[in-house]
């Protein structure tokens, strides 16, 4: 493994073009598979080791910040690095090369999903929903043992899975986040962080206050706007915009949101939806391209490459508003200690929140059967035990769920 690079290397290539940020982004988003995780592992191979664009002080830094920003961290990550690199138009290049390849993969899929869940491929596409309660499971296991280290965050994580289980809704859940954000800065205890270098965040202070107060106008005024109209395009955007704004934790904590939104609507279905979020774990590259798929298979007038496309921009719109406009003010807020013991709360809510999901789908959807529930404690124990690519433990469920039907 090469050393971190020196300041002095890493200045040689203060800038960079477009296009070649979009083919940096455009090779890991056809081959990054894994999760938000092992996507930053990627990034720091492709970008600190090989490219050197930055070194790991900033790198980490850049980490932080996005894992501290509500969206998905991973893409965040991918936005401040095209935008460092290139400017506006970098971030831009970074997110298209990043995100198209499954966008466009999981929109094919719908457009041949709701045929074979009609003939002989639905235990195919069941063995998918299956496969997703496992996945959902693997999460909270894992996001669990990192957010819920001692009995308080254990404490609000349980009363969050309650509370959600109890009432179920969008609304519920940005309720039990903001709880355990008020319950963590008041009674949560956190190490001093330690002050690092914060290099040029290529956004001056201007631009970053009208780029959050873009976000904010977005997130009161969708919500408005779309109750005063009979504009199902527009309520489409804003549910999604606001899966996007208010999710904290990564891709799979988009799962509870969205299904409250778009399966209570009627929009779509429970088994599409289902069938659609396991799919999403056999293509590279960011969960939050699931949203393409949901535009894809709904109803008119959205559906299709345009509800595709719509969707997906309005889930990952409040990540570029976010990231850009918190970029200058990163290096202050996060030496505040009242934010690290808020966030220690939020991220044991969506510990909580997830794990109401996770019953949501096992005990009441996907796993029905005593064949059911093997599938999961099958692709459950590949994925955790035999570190299995998700890849391949979609193709077998699907394959499982094809004999058992």
């Amino acid at each position: 493994m090469q050393g971190t690079p020196r300041s002095e290397e890493l200045q040689t290539q203060a800038h960079g073009h477009p296009l070649e940020v979009f083919g940096a982004f455009l090779k890991l988003g056809l081959t990054s598979f894994g999760g938000p995780i092992a996507h930053l592992a990627y990034f720091r191979a492709e970008f600190v080791e090989r490219r050197r664009w930055l070194d790991d002080h900033r790198y980490s830094d850049l980490v932080a910040l996005c894992q501290f920003l509500p969206g998905p961290a991973s893409s965040q990550v991918g936005m401040a690095l095209g935008l460092g690199r290139a400017g506006w138009w970098g971030a831009l290049a970074a997110w298209f090369g990043f995100t198209l390849p499954s966008a466009m993969a999981l929109m094919l899929f719908a457009f041949g999903v709701s045929h074979w869940a009609d003939g002989r491929w639905a235990g195919a596409l069941h063995g998918l929903q299956v496969m997703t309660v496992a996945v959902v499971a693997q999460a909270v296991w894992g996001m669990s043992k990192s957010f819920c280290t001692d009995r308080l965050r254990a404490a609000i994580a349980l009363a969050a899975v309650l509370l959600t289980v109890l009432w179920s809704s969008a609304l519920s859940q940005v309720l039990v986040i903001a709880v355990g954000a008020v319950l963590g800065w008041r009674f949560l205890s956190s190490p001093h962080r330690i002050s690092v270098e914060h290099r040029d965040p290529a956004v001056d202070r201007f631009t970053a206050v009208v780029l959050l107060l873009i976000f904010a106008s977005l997130l009161i005024g969708l919500p408005l706007a779309s109750g005063l109209t009979d504009s199902a395009v527009l309520a489409a955007f804003s549910d999604f915009y606001q899966a996007g704004a208010l999710v904290f934790g990564g891709g799979h904590v988009v799962l509870p949101l969205l299904q409250s939104t778009v399966v209570a609507s009627g929009a779509v279905s429970n088994d599409l939806f289902l069938a659609g979020y396991g799919a999403a774990q056999a293509v590279p590259g960011p969960l939050f391209t699931f949203a393409a798929y949901l535009g894809a298979v709904m109803p008119a007038p959205l559906g299709g490459w345009a509800g595709g496309l719509l969707t997906l921009l309005a889930i990952f719109l409040p990540s570029f508003l976010l990231v850009a406009g918190a970029l200058p003010f990163w290096e202050i807020l996060r030496q505040r200690e009242a934010i690290a013991r808020a966030m220690g709360g939020i991220n044991a809510a969506v510990v909580g929140i997830l794990g109401a999901a996770l019953y949501d789908l096992g005990w009441t959807h996907a796993a029905g059967s005593r064949a059911d529930v093997v599938l999961v404690l099958m692709a459950y124990g590949l994925l955790v035990f035999g570190k299995v690519s998700p890849v391949w433990v979609a193709c077998m469920a699907a394959l499982a769920g094809v004999v058992l039907g």
